[in-house]
């Protein structure tokens, strides 16, 4: 079987250091390259320590972009961003403020787009079947069925996708 090679502490604090200087990653991901490369747990915990003191980590700025660019560029919605960070190993308490903080008005105006675009290539034999293609659709992109519906009930939304 094909052996795994190890690294020492200081290579894999000097890769994860290179890692964290182009672009934004959290203590989770870190934490799983380590593992990966066969770093023991009390490096680990040392280069997370260095990681996080020197600000090449940061699991608070790591969630605010990730949060923002989810809602803006990938038209993503909070249970599916929330799914994707607890898979990052962010603790609820870390962006949960983050989320308080995202205005309703913006995170609609993802969301309206996308339903409508849906409710006019949505074919369907009836309009109630219509709406929960549509809402099951929205739901899978991580948005709430509570602010869904308040888009699919607004009458002039519907009225234009016929």
């Amino acid at each position: 079987m094909f052996q795994k090679k190890q690294i020492t502490e200081q290579q894999a604090l000097s890769k994860l250091t290179g890692l964290c200087a182009r672009a934004e990653h959290c203590s989770g991901e870190m934490l799983d390259k380590m593992r990966q490369w066969g770093v023991d747990e009390e490096a680990q915990a040392r280069i997370m320590e260095y990681l996080t003191k020197n600000k090449f980590v940061d699991d608070e700025r790591f969630a605010r972009f990730f949060i923002n660019d989810k809602i803006k560029y990938n038209g993503w919605g909070r249970r599916k961003i929330e799914q994707a960070l607890w898979m990052k190993h962010i603790d609820r308490t870390v962006y949960d403020p983050i989320f308080d903080e995202v205005d309703t008005e913006e995170y609609l105006a993802q969301l309206r787009p996308i339903i409508k675009q849906k409710l006019k290539t949505t074919k369907a034999n009836s309009d109630y079947e219509r709406s929960m293609k549509v809402i099951k659709y929205a739901m899978s992109r991580g948005f709430e069925i509570d602010l869904i519906r308040k888009c699919i009930d607004n009458a002039e939304l519907l009225d234009e996708t016929y």
